[in-house]
């Protein structure tokens, strides 16, 4: 094999690849990072017609399909199902985000696989679930992030719904579906069998709704936008300094006393517009404007320091570049270089978990399509003159 385990953590696993676009390969990105041998089924590049989620050189496709190799096969053909299902027989898991009824009509769905291989892993992950009154429907990030409701929280007051900066629905999908796998890879070792782990972007959105949805669920309370504001901790948001904007987050009564303190204003602790809670949710608009008249005396740099000393906790407002700046981001080794094939030298992000014996890595970067193909197909037992005729056939 010429690519190198990311990490050793999963290396004993074999993970097949059929996704698309993003919450899939977002899934399959978790595995290959900590080391399972990802095998990334797709197209040949003549019948690919779009199918990616951008050009393999763009800076999201390589984010996103590192630590993985590339067999291509058309898996319209017979001889391309043929493949596939012996790829199964050996394999751990089996990743997909195709509508709903395609796989059945291809004859790879679980129950046709389990067959083949009764400990398969079998992960899907669909728009809006396998079943269903809107299983048909054509999933997408923004459309789950409406119909989940986050668009309905997000943005200011008045000024109509808003969606989040990236795609949340996509994303929180794919690392479900990476955790759904890895429970059920655990569960396997007990049992002995795999399992069909179901996702979908509505259903990550709607748990990602979090306090936000128990308000409604608990106390029947539909939240509303708003803005920069916490809708719950006040005075949490962002406020105005000398030279650009700061974030606060003054939680519970300890810290809005240490807070009043530290803003030299320790009248503000006890006032009777601001004494509790419930009142400081009353007049947050009043108590926004008190702190931003204080704040606009000095920069940024001066509060964020100063505060953070008062244990009241502050942080700059980063735009990327300067994230990546950041000194406390550079020691926790979130950028990861890597020599792409498109590129040369780059960098990635790397995974946000640290572990102490099996980190992480970016071992290799996003295959070329089809690179692997010669190689995956020795491994199943094909010689040169059987994968030379699967070429001029257009199998692979």
């Amino acid at each position: 094999m010429t690519i190198k385990p990311a990490s050793k953590a999963l290396s004993r696993f074999t993970v097949l690849d059929l996704t698309r676009v993003r919450s899939g390969p977002t899934a399959v990105r978790q595995l290959g990072d900590w080391g399972a041998n990802v095998i990334r089924i797709e197209l040949p590049e003549s019948q690919d017609k779009g199918q990616l989620g951008g050009p393999r050189g763009g800076p999201d496709f390589q984010n996103l399909h590192r630590n993985k190799r590339s067999l291509t096969l058309n898996l319209k053909s017979p001889e391309g199902i043929a493949i596939l299902k012996k790829l199964v027989e050996k394999a751990d898991v089996l990743v997909e985000n195709f509508r709903p009824d395609v796989k059945a009509r291809l004859g790879i769905d679980y129950e046709s696989l389990k067959a083949i291989n009764p400990r398969l892993v079998y992960a899907s992950i669909s728009g809006f679930g396998q079943d269903g009154p809107l299983c048909d429907r054509p999933g997408f990030d923004q459309i789950a992030q409406g119909m989940g409701g986050l668009m309905s929280i997000t943005g200011e007051p008045g000024r109509g719904p808003m969606r989040v900066g990236i795609p949340i629905a996509d994303l929180c999908a794919g690392m479900f579906c990476a955790q759904g796998v890895m429970i059920a890879l655990l569960e396997r070792e007990a049992s002995g069998e795999g399992q069909w782990i179901q996702t979908s972007l509505l259903q990550a959105q709607v748990f990602m709704l979090d306090f936000q949805a128990a308000r409604w669920l608990v106390d029947q309370e539909v939240p509303g936008q708003a803005g920069n504001n916490h809708p719950t901790s006040i005075p949490t948001g962002v406020f105005e300094t000398a030279d650009g904007y700061i974030n606060l987050a003054v939680a519970g009564q300890v810290i809005w006393r240490r807070f009043c303190e530290a803003l030299g204003k320790p009248e503000l602790a006890d006032h009777p517009d601001y004494a509790t809670p419930p009142v400081r949710s009353d007049n947050r608009d009043a108590l926004g404007d008190e702190i931003n008249a204080v704040l606009r005396g000095k920069p940024a740099a001066h509060w964020i320091d100063l505060f953070n000393e008062a244990g009241v906790p502050c942080g700059e407002i980063n735009t990327i570049d300067k994230v990546f700046a950041n000194p406390q981001v550079a020691h926790l080794g979130m950028a990861q270089p890597v020599n792409s094939t498109e590129r040369g030298p780059t960098e990635l992000v790397g995974q946000p978990i640290v572990m102490s014996r099996t980190p992480s890595k970016i071992s290799a970067p996003p295959p070329t399509c089809g690179e692997h193909s010669d190689e995956v197909l020795g491994e199943l037992g094909y010689n040169a003159d059987e994968i030379a005729a699967f070429r001029e056939a257009g199998v692979v």
